[in-house]
């Protein structure tokens, strides 16, 4: 049931070890309507196969069948379609990526900066558009995300970074305490901004009514399916193997537990809760009464977003990943909690309704990895980290323009390799995220102590 507010009453049972968006209506453990549930029926033959039914891979097979109706696709799923890390997240459709536009631009010139940052821009839109356009409830609002600063260090950051936005097209206005307290009621502000370019909806519902409106144009989505073996113009499965041309492999946050060979991608996760539905003062107290989420410019980056229905979700980086899913430990939930009416004192008489954790597959440098090797037909889109809901969406587009041979502002995109896997980078083990996290959480507390940017290296970019 419910957490009461601290200092409160003993609950007498601890909040819902489940996602917020896993309704009524069981949206992350019914299996889809009309998919195939427990694997393939023997050997078939694809145009295109796709490996994971997540927002990337299901996004793939809507643009590939936006490009070519007439495109034999089978989608293939270990779990449920629609039940991956986006759809258990924070539901924060943002054009941001954990990697900056000034560390593209030094990588690949400031050209591919502007255009990676464009992309991101327009997904958000996107999202919302194909939402409406196919009539999938998910109660997308378009209603910018603001960030607050409450030490000089973060105030400085938030300040660079609107100072430094405009030469990558990204709006980002800086406000003042009192245009600040316009959006949310957080005390202790020093200033903050705001961007239009950010929505918040319900992953799961988005999600599901992809999967459905596949399924319902023709693709073959095979549920409960293990994939063996990837190969060129092959995937085996445990029922089963699909004969194909090309295969996309987009296992989304299991990245690391299906394809452990790839060792650019690492596991990591994020710690959620979600209260009871707001209602008078302290919906008041609390602000962001248009829809807007809201971050902190902490390294440990806190954000929170309200519902729909009035509820607050919130997210932190997960201090451990080795349980990436399922229950999270009381301390857990009393540290999100304890940031929450930090931030939003609005909300101390909340009650926690649901707690849980959300996978992520993330990459050493922020950067998500699309491609397709012309030579042997394997694409792939993996490490989406944290904001994946709009990212996913420019990879699947990216990934259909691959896959039909079109070249596009997407097909250039600085993430695109077009030669294979590329040069194994470093392993980033579940240890190094750990560590970097706890760092991020030091750097924060010497910053409010001492009020200078500290020097403590190593923070998390997720």
């Amino acid at each position: 049931m419910t957490v009461p507010p601290q200092g409160g009453p003993a609950a007498a049972q601890p909040p819902l070890p489940a996602p917020v968006w896993d309704d009524a209506a069981g949206l992350l453990h019914d299996r889809v309507g009309g998919a195939s549930d427990g694997g393939l029926d023997g050997d078939t033959v694809a145009d295109v196969v796709v490996v994971g039914a997540g927002a990337a891979g299901l996004w793939a097979a809507y643009y590939l069948l936006e490009a070519d109706p007439a495109l034999d696709v089978v989608v293939l799923e270990q779990a449920r379609a629609a039940t991956g890390g986006s759809a258990r997240g924070l539901g924060t459709c943002s054009a941001r990526l954990a990697v900056s536009a000034e560390d593209v631009a030094r990588a690949h010139g400031p050209a591919a900066a502007r255009s990676l940052r464009a992309a991101m821009r327009d997904a958000v839109v996107e999202v919302g558009g194909v939402a409406a356009a196919e009539e999938i409830d998910c109660d997308f609002t378009y209603a910018g995300a603001v960030t607050v600063a409450r030490t000089l260090p973060q105030l400085a950051r938030v300040r660079a970074r609107a100072s430094g936005a405009g030469a990558w097209g990204d709006e980002e206005h800086l406000l003042a305490p009192d245009a600040v307290a316009e959006h949310a009621g957080t005390p202790g502000v020093l200033g903050g901004s705001w961007t239009p370019d950010c929505a918040q909806l319900d992953p799961a519902r988005l999600l599901r009514g992809l999967a459905d409106l596949l399924v319902a144009r023709g693709v073959r989505l095979v549920e409960g399916t293990r994939v063996v073996r990837v190969s060129p113009g092959a995937v085996v499965t445990e029922h089963g193997t699909v004969r194909t041309r090309i295969v996309v492999r987009a296992p989304g946050a299991w990245t690391p537990a299906v394809a452990p060979a790839d060792r650019t991608v690492a596991a990591a996760a994020v710690d959620l809760l979600a209260t009871e539905p707001l209602t008078g003062a302290a919906r008041r107290d609390v602000g962001l009464t248009r829809g807007q989420g809201l971050a902190d410019a902490a390294h440990d980056r806190f954000e929170v977003r309200p519902t729909a229905d009035g509820r607050l979700v919130v997210a932190l980086p997960a201090r451990r990943t080795r349980a990436r899913t399922g229950t999270l430990a009381a301390g857990d939930v009393k540290r999100l909690r304890r940031r929450l009416v930090d931030v939003l004192p609005g909300a101390t008489g909340a009650r926690v309704t649901h707690a849980w954790r959300a996978p992520l597959a993330v990459t050493r440098d922020g950067m998500p990895r699309v491609g397709l090797d012309r030579d042997t037909g394997l694409g792939w889109a993996v490490g989406f980290g944290r904001d994946g809901l709009a990212a996913a969406n420019v990879a699947g587009r990216t990934l259909a323009d691959l896959v039909t041979g079109s070249v596009t502002e997407l097909s250039r995109l600085p993430w695109v390799d077009h030669g294979g896997a590329g040069p194994a980078r470093p392993t980033l083990l579940p240890t190094a995220l750990a560590l970097a996290t706890r760092v991020g959480r030091v750097a924060d507390a010497l910053e409010a102590r001492t009020g200078r940017e500290s020097r403590v290296p190593g923070r998390a970019r997720w």
